[in-house]
């Protein structure tokens, strides 16, 4: 099967014209996408001189090979910003709330420079006392944490990251929290947190209630006191049916989260960015970067197999440059600073994951496809570890190193290496599958990603295989669209090209947890299921997630939203995509 890898698409080209490219105070144009590339690869490049490393203009010729081949792409606003005046170049925040209103609207001023730079902010608004709590200070009344996230979203909507999209914003509530309920719910109503993905924090002793159908407290977050006793079960059941009717919430698993914190001396982890993938202390901000395992293959004869030396060498190119990022960067202001300076995070992941298995043809939905997924990423893990290693030797370690599970044997650059990132709109940028998602559909149209824009496309993967077996089944693919086409295939055919709404909820979660047990930070997948999957369903998909140690879970039933994301039709030729990952989704 052969492939063009290395070319812009027009939709890539498209892409990069209206967000990445750099424009003048009229909007035109100023640089081609390969100066894109030589921007960004001379800015991330510039930190070596503070190194005294002397290879300035050879890492600079590293890092655009990498950039301009496509085979690994940084998160966009560095795309978007490295090299400019504005520098902001992470991806993810994670910023505190403390119960009082001067430090409540600090926070949501540092959240609107950070979304207008191009970067997703995440909270848990779990300090906030509960709706109609009495306030000592006025002699009124609390409003509550999803009175104030409401807020968060209104000033969310008005603000568009890098000047470009609106932001994203992660909103998290504690399962003992009293206002638990209102919280569970309040996505329910389409106009309320539209700007918000919104998740529980679970803990091991509520599941372990929900398990033994015993009871649970609800807490006051100022005192720890109970203030109220239900049935986990009942809260477990709301949380489920919710998720079933909207997408919301999802859940993040704190104890598993923090048996992996790797700076427990600095307090415990309660929260993520906007999709998850980076669990995160309060000030945080990380760099992210995904290698394109697309072109990570090689043909041996006739057939495809995993390039192993190309990917290592990728992965520590990738490494140096996400190093780099963290000196390059401008931060919003000096406790973000501190914090990313002296943990050092970033997050390597990868996309083209179901690309990949196409190429090498092993169906996403089998058991090979899922010990290969933990095999690759055991590998670019192990990988990473060892080029953090190689940093620590030539720069030193990150300053809150003997505050780390890796002090005193383990001398590391960067406290976290890796993390599995949505991809949404890099891997446009690339021509691939985003993440480890499986391929939404065959033919599709991506919506709501440029100003109202669509861009349709067809897995080129699968056109090429279509193309050899019929010059007309392309434009049948198109006509007809892919249900009644499929029925024709052959059945070898078919079988390596399953699409999200094919595949079990089961195998969705395998992947996630095969790629999770070798990724530092966490991994953003989304269960996608159809439209007739049961509450029943939902709940085992949360369960199996927590029994196997995810950190996290998103689920998506299809149409349980009046506008979403992902559109499909059986029986049409377009079916409508933004990203297959996420419901506000950042890239």
């Amino acid at each position: 099967m052969e492939t063009h890898i290395h070319q812009l698409t027009d939709n890539a080209l498209l892409v990069l014209t209206q967000r990445y490219l750099k424009k003048d105070a009229d909007g035109h144009v100023l640089e081609t996408p390969d100066e894109l590339f030589r921007r960004v690869a001379k800015a991330i490049a510039e930190p070596e001189r503070s190194y005294h490393s002397g290879g300035i203009a050879t890492y600079e010729e590293e890092f655009y090979q990498a950039l301009s081949s496509l085979d690994f792409l940084p998160n966009s606003p560095t795309l978007m910003n490295a090299g400019t005046k504005l520098s902001q170049l992470s991806a993810c925040f994670v910023l505190p709330v403390k119960d009082n209103m001067n430090a409540i609207f600090s926070t949501l001023k540092t959240a609107a420079l950070i979304q207008q730079s191009g970067g997703g902010t995440g909270f848990n608004f779990s300090a906030l006392r509960p709706e109609k709590d009495y306030v000592s200070g006025t002699g009124g009344e609390a409003s509550g944490p999803v009175s104030f996230m409401q807020i968060f979203d209104a000033a969310t909507q008005h603000i568009k990251q890098g000047g470009k999209r609106r932001g994203a914003n992660m909103g998290i509530l504690n399962a003992d929290h009293p206002d638990i309920e209102q919280f569970i719910t309040a996505k329910k109503n389409p106009a309320i947190l539209s700007n918000f993905n919104i998740s529980v924090n679970i803990t091991d002793d509520f599941m372990a209630a929900v398990e033994a159908n015993g009871s649970w407290k609800l807490r006051h977050p100022k005192t720890g006191k109970a203030v109220a006793q239900i049935k986990a079960r009942d809260l477990w059941d709301k949380i489920v049916l919710s998720a079933w009717e909207t997408g919301d919430p999802g859940l993040i698993f704190g104890d598993e989260i923090n048996r992996r914190n790797p700076l427990p001396g600095l307090g415990p982890i309660n929260a993520t960015n906007p999709c998850g993938e980076v669990p995160l202390l309060p000030y945080e901000a990380c760099n992210l970067g995904s290698i394109n395992l697309k072109h990570m293959v090689r043909l041996e004869g006739d057939q495809y197999v995993i390039d192993w030396k190309k990917l290592a060498a990728t992965t520590g190119t990738a490494v140096r440059f996400l190093d780099n990022t963290i000196d390059a960067n401008k931060y919003t202001n000096a406790p973000i600073r501190k914090m990313a300076l002296g943990n050092r995070k970033i997050g390597l992941g990868v996309m083209g994951w179901a690309e990949m298995l196409i190429l090498l043809e092993i169906p996403y939905d089998s058991e090979a496809a899922v010990k290969l997924g933990e095999q690759v990423m055991q590998f670019i893990n192990r990988e990473s570890f060892l080029a953090s290693q190689k940093l620590a030797e030539e720069r030193g370690v990150f300053p809150n190193w003997g505050k780390s599970v890796y002090h005193p044997k383990t001398p590391l650059r960067n406290a976290t290496r890796t993390s599995i990132a949505p991809t949404g709109t890099i891997s446009i940028l690339a021509n691939t599958s985003p993440s480890i998602e499986p391929l939404f559909a065959l033919a599709f149209e991506r919506t709501n990603v440029l100003d109202g824009k669509n861009l349709p496309e067809i897995n080129s993967l699968f056109a090429h295989r279509l193309n050899s077996l019929s010059p007309d089944l392309l434009q049948r693919l198109r006509r007809e669209g892919e249900a009644k086409l499929l029925r024709e295939l052959p059945p070898a055919l078919s079988r390596i090209f399953p699409t999200a709404m094919r595949i079990s909820w089961e195998y969705h979660i395998k992947h996630q947890v095969a790629f999770q047990k070798h990724t530092d930070n966490a991994v953003s997948k989304t269960i996608n299921l159809p439209a007739s999957a049961t509450v029943e369903q939902v709940s085992h998909a949360y369960q199996m997630a927590w029994k196997n140690k995810a950190k996290g879970i998103t689920v998506y039933r299809y149409d349980s939203k009046q506008s979403q994301v992902m559109n499909r039709k059986e029986d049409a030729a377009v079916l409508l995509q933004d990203t297959s990952s996420c419901k506000i989704c950042l890239a």
